[in-house]
């Protein structure tokens, strides 16, 4: 299929809560404009606008269905806060869209991401806590929810987070995680396009 292609390759084509950055959020929508402006529907192109924009509220919806719409008090640990890995860019980061909708319902969220910290606080301000580590992230947390995929957090300590948080619940916003191993230390696991019930 489209991953074998090797101007495209197989590693952008994974479920997840969505694209982010400067550059392909602008051309998806520059390129539907101006199919529009010329008289021509760009389907495929709003669909892919349209996928985003709901997959970006789709880590919300499983938490909010986890805890039957009772998110006030909560507090909801966020492991990355930029759009991919390995940069501090949040424009267009899922993180923001999934904080405010959070945030709106009275969650508290505490963060934390090794790079984009700084650029986080100008698109969040004050309205969520930063923290100095993901474990420091997790304490108290009724939840924890994997944003960016960092490399920081491929083998985290999971005893150590279990003892931090106060629930077991881990939502995989990147699928980085297998569902066994987390059952195994007692999480509850969520991730995306895999089928699950709550």
């Amino acid at each position: 299929g489209i991953g074998s292609d090797p101007r495209i390759g197989n590693k952008f084509i994974y479920p997840g809560i969505g694209y982010g950055g400067s550059c392909f959020p602008k051309d998806v929508k520059a390129l539907a404009r101006t199919g529009r402006e010329n008289g021509h529907t760009m389907r495929i192109l709003e669909a892919v606008e349209a996928v985003n924009d709901d997959q970006k509220s789709a880590l919300f919806n499983k938490i909010n269905a986890y805890f039957g719409g009772k998110l006030q008090g909560k507090t909801i640990a966020f492991w990355g806060l930029s759009f991919k890995p390995n940069t501090d860019d949040m424009r267009e980061a899922p993180s923001v869209v999934i904080a405010n909708l959070l945030i709106s319902a009275g969650v508290h969220v505490r963060a934390y991401d090794p790079v984009a910290m700084e650029e986080a606080k100008h698109q969040l301000g004050d309205s969520i806590t930063y923290c100095n580590s993901y474990l420091e992230a997790t304490e108290g947390a009724d939840a924890l929810a994997l944003i960016t995929e960092w490399t920081e957090f491929r083998v985290p300590d999971w005893n150590k987070v279990a003892g931090a948080m106060n629930g077991k619940v881990l939502f995989d916003g990147r699928n980085l995680y297998r569902r066994e191993t987390l059952a195994e230390i007692g999480f509850d696991y969520y991730g995306i396009g895999q089928g699950q019930q709550i």
